[in-house]
Formats: C-alpha cells, structure tokens, sequence
C-alpha cells in the first residue's frame, strides 16, 4: 500500500464546497509528485459520473479510469474538515484522496474501507490533534 506519511495530511482545513475540496485533495497528490496536474481534472469529471460521499462523513476523490496516465506513483492524501463540507447535501469531514498505479488503488481503497467503515474511526481521525494519532488508525489496519 501506498505508504501514509505526515506530509499527506492536512489537519483542520476550511473548505466551502465540493469542487474546492475534489480541488484541494487534487493538489496535495500533486503536490507530494504521485500525479500530473491533469488528474484533478480528472477527479473532477469522475465527481460528475458518481459522487465520491462514501458515507461516514467521508469522501475519497479520484481521477476516473482513464486518468491512469496521470499518476506517477501510487499515493494517499489525507485533508480533515472538521467544520464539514456538503457533498450534494451530505457532510463530509474527511477527505481521502487516492491515486493509483495499475491495480494498486483497489488495494488502498480496501484499507481505507476498513478504517472508515467504522463511523467512530472517523470522527477519531476528524478530531485528531496530530498527524501521528491519523498515521497509528491506518497502521492498525496493516498489522
């Protein structure tokens, strides 16, 4: 898996709307190099297709099928929103955006879900104070 680092999280973001949080997710992959400038766009458009509100006050962006092209390495981002966004009405405090090469999202994908299907796992990673306390949930799950 994808390996989270401090540097991939973002503690206690304000964010006013669904496509400034696809946008702001979007930038912290670019930004740590796991893609192109150009998979925004594509998360963007994969947000039109089907909404990422996974339920649990969490949404996990991401670049649609054909977006493949733009991810240079597999990668995590985590941004907390303590506050909430709406994703077409529905709360959303965390943001996970993913990005991966070949199959490997499916496989972060299935770590993300077994942490977040917890709706107390959540509000613990929405209400961490540390990056490292968000770092030790996802590790639990890799043991």
């Amino acid at each position: 898996m994808a390996i989270l680092s401090a540097e991939n999280i973002v503690l206690n973001q304000q964010i006013g709307s669904k496509e400034e949080a696809i946008r702001t997710t979007g930038q912290l992959l670019v930004d740590r190099g796991y893609v192109e400038p150009a998979y925004i766009e594509k998360m963007l458009e994969r947000e039109q297709l089907a909404t990422t509100y996974m339920g649990n006050f969490v949404a996990i962006p991401h670049g649609t099928d054909d977006a493949k092209s733009a991810v240079k390495e597999s990668g995590i981002a985590i941004i907390q929103v303590p506050a909430g966004v709406s994703f077409d009405g529905n709360e959303v405090k965390l943001l996970i955006g993913i990005a991966g090469k070949g199959d490997e999202h499916l496989e972060i994908l299935s770590q993300i879900a077994i942490v977040c299907s917890e709706e107390e796992n959540v509000l613990q990673i929405v209400n961490a104070s540390t990056k490292e306390e968000i770092i030790a949930m996802f590790d639990e799950v890799n043991d």
